[in-house]
């Protein structure tokens, strides 16, 4: 068996990895890399392999950096069966038509530029009828629900509590006679979410590909977080301002509203009319409702048997799909929060809301998830002033916050505990960390030498292990 890494090596974007077994090729996640505007044009146009290749594609969950690249697999001759859970494949399909949609609309703008300069127009790396075509090539299974992607290989998810259907994927391989079990962490969840059970622990394995996003650090307790988002909250009704809130629109939005709605029936805030701007988190909020099964369990009933006191809509709350009613959101002159994607402001209506509250100092901005290097999120939470947007560079007064508290990933502590807990039930033998930029990374694996893992491998891009 040989493990290929490709994406997410060494930095935390772009998932995608690969295993060659007895002759076939598994992939695992396909990923867009975010981050610098050209980097991301030229890495999401390179690929491992050619996609005719591939035998089969495994699916973690349906955020970006682990899905967004599927349809240009497809576009390239890829037609394997795509494994997932059924609210993945929902969630998918509704964020490959979004991204299809942006990049149509973001390459309007460029092209005329590069027109103008004589310079070739670009294509998108994908359009939406390459998303119709990967949709229709995914097979949904349930938690538990064993599968075979490949011959030798038998495969089966088990909740990775990270968003609505993350999975790690737990792969038992007859290598020799002999099973091996090989597990995919995915990206592991964060305990203690309102919404989500916690991560369920796999049964043992020999080796495991793990994410180590916060390898280094804790976050603050989910307690702590609501503090922050209340404290920020009351802060600009006091000042009378805006409260910016970037925030992926599947999974953090639709958490960052439940917290909001608790916060007004506790009467910890007055009254504020809170805004989520995002077409896609208004489709994903259904589906959220559709899938409610793997919610936990009080979320559920309140989902499905409290109808009066949904914990994703409450009276002071607008979902806005319409692009006027997003426009008019600028000219509002009375306290408000704005929910609106995407959570590292790299794309979407957020940065819109930026560029015209950036420079006013009622104005605060809390992140709610991790920002990658080089994103518009990073460079704002490192105090660069002023900042490009569109192409301009605008003056930063606002306030910057940040709430760790909600992040989806596991912090440090929660990713020892989920390691260990893969150990007690059968050795592991080797670790390949991934989905971790390099410090984090190279801190984690100090923590886990520490505890008696042997073999601790931190690939880069390109780099082949055999084992």
């Amino acid at each position: 068996m040989k493990f290929h890494a490709w994406g997410a090596a060494g930095e935390v974007t772009g998932s995608c990895h690969i295993l060659e077994i007895g002759g076939r090729t598994l992939v695992l996640d396909a990923g867009l890399f975010q981050g610098r505007r050209k980097e991301s044009f030229e890495k999401n146009r390179k690929k491992p392999m050619d996609p005719r290749q591939a035998d089969a594609v495994i699916l973690s969950h349906a955020h970006m950096d682990h899905a967004g690249d599927l349809p240009t697999w497809v576009r390239g001759g890829y037609r394997g069966a795509i494994h997932c859970t059924a609210p993945t494949r929902d969630l998918a399909e509704l964020m490959l038509r979004d991204s299809a949609h942006i990049q149509m609309q973001d390459l309007v703008h460029v092209n005329k530029r590069r027109r103008r300069e004589g310079k070739s127009a670009f294509e998108p790396l994908y359009e939406e009828a390459d998303c119709a075509a990967t949709i229709e090539l995914v097979r949904t299974h349930r938690y538990g629900e064993f599968f075979e992607p490949m011959p030798g290989v038998r495969a089966h998810f088990v909740d990775a509590g990270h968003m609505l259907g993350s999975a790690s994927v737990v792969l038992d391989v007859e290598v020799a006679g002999k099973t091996r079990r090989i597990v995919f962490s995915g990206d592991i969840g964060h305990k203690g979410s309102p919404l989500l059970d916690p991560p369920t622990i796999p049964g043992g394995a020999d080796v495991v590909i793990m994410e180590c996003t916060y390898g280094d650090r804790l976050h603050e307790p989910r307690p702590e977080a609501e503090g922050i988002l209340q404290r920020a909250a009351a802060e600009v009704i006091h000042l009378g301002g805006k409260l910016l809130i970037p925030a992926f629109a599947v999974g953090r939005t639709q958490e960052i509203v439940y917290h909001l709605n608790r916060l007004f029936e506790d009467h910890k805030l007055p009254p504020l009319d809170v805004f989520v701007d995002s077409p896609l988190a208004v489709s994903v909020t259904e589906v959220f409702k559709e899938h409610a099964d793997v919610l936990n369990d009080a979320v559920r009933a309140r989902v499905v048997q409290e109808a009066d006191r949904n914990p994703f809509g409450f009276q002071r709350l607008t979902y806005i799909r319409d692009v006027e009613e997003s426009k008019a959101l600028n000219l509002r002159n009375t306290p408000c929060a704005i929910i609106s994607a995407s959570g590292m402001c790299e794309a979407g209506r957020i940065l819109h809301h930026l560029k015209n509250n950036l420079g006013k100092p009622n104005t605060t901005v809390l992140f709610v998830g991790f920002q990658a290097e080089s994103t518009l999120g990073r460079k704002l939470l490192d105090g660069i002033n002023p900042v490009p947007i569109f192409g301009e560079m605008v003056s930063v007064r606002a306030r910057m916050q940040r709430a760790e508290g909600f992040s989806g990933h596991a912090d440090r502590d929660g990713l020892l505990d989920w390691i260990d807990g893969v150990r007690a039930r059968g050795s592991v033998e080797r670790v390949f960390l991934v989905h971790g930029e390099i410090e984090p990374r190279n801190a984690f694996a100090e923590s886990l030498k520490g505890r008696g893992f042997r073999q601790v491998e931190k690939p880069m891009q390109g780099d082949r292990f055999e084992f």
